[in-house]
Order: structure tokens, then sequence, then C-alpha cells
């Protein structure tokens, strides 16, 4: 039996519990969580700071590891997609040894399970071996081109065949986003996802250009498109923004992770909400500074009760793989926004985006979730100095 205290507990569940203990076997589930109170104090770890559960990162492109720092900073989505397309031609050792201290990382960040984006099978040894959960996205795209959806699809079925599901990881097939995805693409990969209590991934309205698409057929999709030899001739605009095509092609009965959404309304949360009780929205916000200096407004989401989670994206888009310094970057430009709040975001919110939450996500009796000590002052105020320690 090991037991740990901090200042405060947070178990996310519930409300926070001054000077509590939380008690655990060696297989590391929690058997009660208390006061110190009736303990004796040399039987307890005490800490300064608070206990929260471990951290889950819904949103990560790991076999993307080894391209950290080659892609500048600021230039907007669709130069970013250019360089990560054209610049992939990196020697197999290298690719697996920056997956390896990618993962090492988000472990040592104190990420308990992740919500991982993958093309190729670079990523599946590690995951195997990793003690973080991963639910592996196996995303598809056949830019908008009906006509080839089916040979784009057997060309992403080998690498869905192979990825990881192997003890508690899992794996479904997505769609990559609204302006890459054909109809027919769409329906082939509905037809893949045939199991239960799935939970499909899908970029969403992460650029300006991505909504004029859809509104207007306007925007540099037209020229990015045709600069790879793609016509968009056969395209017409559905008039709504993005999300809304997305939705007429994706099963409602299935968790939807909206990911990205720094160009998504009110207007549009709402209408996923009424299409669907099973909406989750994943933000990166680290990443959405580093590609396109721009972030959601929060408050959008906040107001209309949207389940929000938090994503790191690739060490591509990113200077580092942690969901505390995600949070610090929310603190730090929309301070409106809670230190709760983010912590629900950033654990319970994202276990059940995933489907994890029997296990992780919230500190609770017969969970697994493990534990994080947060260095923050007791006015739970994030700031730079904020740190993490995994305990548990």
């Amino acid at each position: 039996m090991k037991k740990i205290s901090a200042d405060y507990v947070f178990p996310v569940s519930s409300a926070p519990i001054e000077k509590g203990v939380v008690i655990l076997d060696y297989n590391r589930k929690i058997l009660d969580i208390t006061t110190r109170e009736g303990h004796d104090p040399n039987s307890i770890d005490i800490h300064k700071g608070v206990l929260v559960p471990g951290f889950i990162n819904t949103h990560c492109h790991l076999e993307l590891s080894h391209m950290k720092g080659m892609v500048d900073t600021g230039t907007g989505l669709i130069p970013f997609i250019h360089s990560v397309v054209t610049m992939r031609d990196i020697p197999m050792e290298k690719i697996l040894e920056a997956i390896d201290t990618a993962d090492q990382e988000m472990y040592d960040n104190g990420i308990v399970a992740v919500g991982d984006i993958s093309n190729k099978l670079d990523t599946v040894n590690r995951k195997n071996e990793s003690p973080i959960r991963y639910y592996t996205f196996v995303e598809m795209f056949d830019f908008l081109q009906n006509d080839q959806a089916e040979q784009h699809y057997q060309n992403f079925s080998e690498a869905f065949q192979g990825q990881s599901n192997q003890g508690l990881n899992r794996k479904s097939c997505v769609p990559h986003a609204p302006y890459t995805v054909s109809p027919k693409l769409f329906k082939l990969i509905e037809q893949t996802n045939t199991e239960d209590n799935l939970t499909i991934s899908i970029h969403n309205q992460e650029t300006p250009h991505e909504n004029a698409l859809f509104l207007e057929k306007t925007g540099d999709f037209l020229d990015f498109y045709n600069g790879f030899g793609f016509s968009l001739d056969h395209f017409q605009p559905t008039g709504q923004t993005a999300i809304h095509y997305a939705m007429q092609h994706m099963n409602p009965k299935h968790r939807s992770l909206f990911v990205h959404n720094t160009m998504t309304t009110a207007e549009d949360i709402q209408a996923a909400h009424a299409w669907s009780d099973k909406v989750f929205w994943a933000t990166c916000a680290n990443a959405n500074l580093y590609i396109e200096n721009r972030m959601p407004h929060y408050k959008h989401f906040i107001e209309n009760n949207a389940r929000m989670t938090i994503g790191t994206d690739s060490l591509t888009s990113n200077w580092q793989l942690s969901v505390l310094e995600e949070m610090k970057a929310i603190a730090r430009y929309q301070s409106y926004v809670p230190f709760e709040t983010l912590l629900r975001w950033a654990t319970l919110n994202g276990a059940e985006a995933l489907g994890y939450e029997a296990d992780l996500g919230s500190l609770e009796k017969g969970k697994t979730p493990g534990v994080n000590l947060l260095n923050i002052d007791l006015d739970f105020n994030i700031t730079a100095e904020t740190s993490v320690t995994r305990l548990v």
C-alpha cells in the first residue's frame, strides 16, 4: 500500500480535498481517497502542491517526431502541410529513435494516454512496448478525388490492419479533414468502423481557407490542390462551414473528436451538439500558435458546454509534447479559463473522448489513472514556473 498526499488533491470528478491522501495498491489502483486525519504522518509521502490524475493527450502525430524544428513557425496551415508532405525522406533509424524519445517525453510529462494519428506503421513497436495507452487513429485522405477514393483507401488499409491494439491499446479508421476526404472515402471509412464504442477523430476548421472552400469555393486550397495536380473542377461549395460537410458524412453514433477548431464559431458548436450527443473538441494551443499564430475562442466552447480536451499535435508543430505546456498557453492568452476547467479538459474529458474513463481521467476508487504532482501556488494560478512530476 502506498499513501500520497499534497496541499490539495483534485479528483476532477468531485470537489478538491485539502490535505487529501490518495491510497494505492502496488498495482497502482486507487483503494481510497481520504484526508490525513487518522493516518500516521510517517506512513504518507507528503508533497507541496496539488495531486491530479495523469494527463490525456487526445491529439498527437508520434510518427512525425523526427521533424522537430524542421518547419518554420507562423507560415499558416497550407505551407505547413506542404512542408510535411515534402519532407518525409528521413533515414528510418532516425525516425524510430525520434519516436522512442517522444514517447518517453510524454511519459515523463505525466501523460498516461494518447490519441495518436498514424498513416504508417512506424510507431507500432513503440506503442506495443510503451507504458502509455494509445488510441491510434489511422488517417485517410484522397484530396476530394471521389474517383480515387477506393485506391487511397486500399493504400491506407495495410497501415490500419497493422496498427497496435494489443493490451489496452485501441484503433479506428478516420478521415483526415473535411477538405481532404471525398464522400466516397467517407463511406469506405464508415464501413470499416463496425465496432461499437469507437472514437473518430477529424481535423476541423484550422484555417480560414477551409471554411472559404466550402462556403464559396475560394481561398488558398484551390492553388494548393492545383500545385499537387489535383483538380477541384468537380467540387461544388456547400454554402456552409466545413464542419457541416464532415457531419453530413460521419456517424453520430460514434464519439466524434473534432481537432483544432480555431475558426469554429458558437453556431458551429451548437450545430454539432444538435447532430450528436457524443461530440468532443480537442484543442492544441501551442500548435495553433506555431502554425497560424491563432487560437480558438474558448469562450464559445465554455458557453455552449462543449466537452473540450487537450492535445499537443506533433513535434513538427510544437516545441514539446506536454499537456501542462498546453494548459499554460491557454492560461497565458485566455486567462478567463479557470484552473479546474483546464484540469478537466486535460484529464477526464480526454479519457471520455477516447473511451478510457473506466480506468483513467479522475482520482476515484478502483481506477488506475496515474498520479501527477503539480507545483502550483495555492490560488491555483498556472504560470510559466508551474511544473509537473509524475508520481505514479
